[in-house]
């Protein structure tokens, strides 16, 4: 059921029912701990130590940071937490959080974990997505010097990708038709289940050759429903002439462009390697120009839904409001089939149960593993509450006016 009233972010009661009040105690705690940038640095560089050394510290890791953020350490604990959203009309994104290890044996067992979580979550009533990163299959080496070939290369994007892999070596050429392989299996194991797969963006550097591999997968599995979905990190400054080039490929070639809206993940690593390596930089100037980009991004895919299926990726308020607009003026569901929105779990539940409440079709971006797997994970979820200027305040802020709210 959908609504056109107003949207606010500011129903504290709506955002934080499925939280009891002792969770919300915890995440009031763990946010505060996070506004303090020298707690959050010394964690960062101590947590993955301790862990490797055998401290005693799994425990509290789980019940906290871990609880926040995490849906479980193996697919099936994810269960509890997915049905809790459930109820609330949220739906998953289901991650491997894993961060993937170099080798052709990991690289296979990595596929095989993708697989096996679409098909887990083909049994889920509320688990449409799950999200993929290329390289858990793929050598970092091999897509930086296949991106470095393409840069080389003239014509379209699926035209550079041919020339450059003509300047492979056999062995690199053998490596290319594994990935390619793998990317495949895991496409059809998404087309044959009907769960739909995001592929994770990666960095500048190796971005192009998994941007081609994307595109191929989608002339193949997405003619008749969107199946597979790239991501654009629209802190990059190429990113929206990317995306509209993207659908006027998906335009001529009759298949639907599925695409996930970020603002991204890797900007201080990318203006250091510009600044060390002497080339422009690839990321906006200043955060307006990212909002300007993101938001123009939005209109463009909302002004062609009947051939993009986008997923609005963002803690960002106004962004996810000015999404519903654009629906609203043009006299369209806010459930459109081809519309999605999600938050990380832990993060932003203001935006996602109001717009679950208004009938939005949302989700929460869930991962999964072992704690000692995940904690790369966990430890940028913490940078980057203390990096996002306002976000720990926010969130903060939030939880402190639900618990008054409960209090009185």
């Amino acid at each position: 059921m959908t609504t056109n009233s107003a949207i606010s972010f500011d129903n504290t009661k709506l955002a934080f029912a499925y939280k009891s009040d002792k969770q919300l105690k915890k995440a009031r705690f763990l946010f505060s701990l996070m506004r303090s940038p020298l707690l959050v640095k010394v964690a960062v560089r101590l947590t993955p130590w301790v862990i490797k050394v055998g401290l005693p510290v799994k425990g509290m890791i789980r019940r906290t940071i871990f609880a926040q953020f995490v849906g479980g350490e193996s697919m099936e604990q994810t269960s509890a937490v997915s049905k809790k959203l459930g109820e609330y009309n949220v739906k998953v994104i289901l991650d491997y959080g894993v961060e993937g290890k170099e080798g052709e044996a990991n690289f296979e067992s990595a596929c095989e974990q993708f697989i096996r979580v679409i098909r887990y979550a083909a049994t889920q009533d509320n688990i449409p997505f799950m999200s993929v990163k290329v390289t858990g299959f793929a050598r970092f080496g091999l897509l930086a010097n296949i991106n470095a070939l393409m840069k080389k290369q003239e014509g379209s994007l699926m035209k550079r990708l041919l020339g450059a892999l003509e300047e492979l070596s056999a062995g690199e050429k053998e490596e290319w038709h594994l990935i390619r392989h793998r990317m495949m299996r895991v496409c059809e194991a998404a087309a044959e289940t009907k769960i739909g797969v995001l592929i994770d963006a990666e960095e500048t550097w190796i971005q192009e050759p998994v941007d081609a591999l994307i595109l191929l997968m989608m002339d193949t599995f997405n003619k008749q429903r969107p199946v597979i979905y790239n991501t654009t990190q629209h802190y990059r400054n190429d990113r929206l002439p990317f995306l509209k080039d993207c659908y006027e490929a998906s335009a001529e070639r009759g298949f639907i462009f599925g695409i996930k809206l970020v603002r991204g993940a890797y900007m201080e690593k990318e203006r250091k390697r510009a600044k060390k390596m002497n080339y422009p930089s690839p990321i906006h100037v200043d955060k307006e120009s990212t909002d300007k980009d993101f938001n123009e991004a939005v209109k463009f895919c909302i002004d062609h839904i009947d051939r993009i299926a986008v997923i609005v990726a963002s803690h960002n308020e106004y962004s996810n409001l000015y999404t519903t607009q654009l629906l609203q003026q043009k006299g369209l569901p806010l459930d459109h089939s081809h519309v999605h929105f999600s938050q990380l779990y832990g993060m932003s539940d203001n935006i996602t149960f109001n717009l679950a409440h208004a009938g939005c079709s949302v989700s929460k971006y869930l991962p999964f593993g072992p704690i000692k797997d995940v904690i790369p994970y966990l430890m940028r979820r913490a940078q980057e509450n203390t990096s996002v200027k306002g976000q720990t305040g926010r969130e903060l802020g939030l939880i402190k006016n639900e618990l008054e709210r409960r209090n009185k």
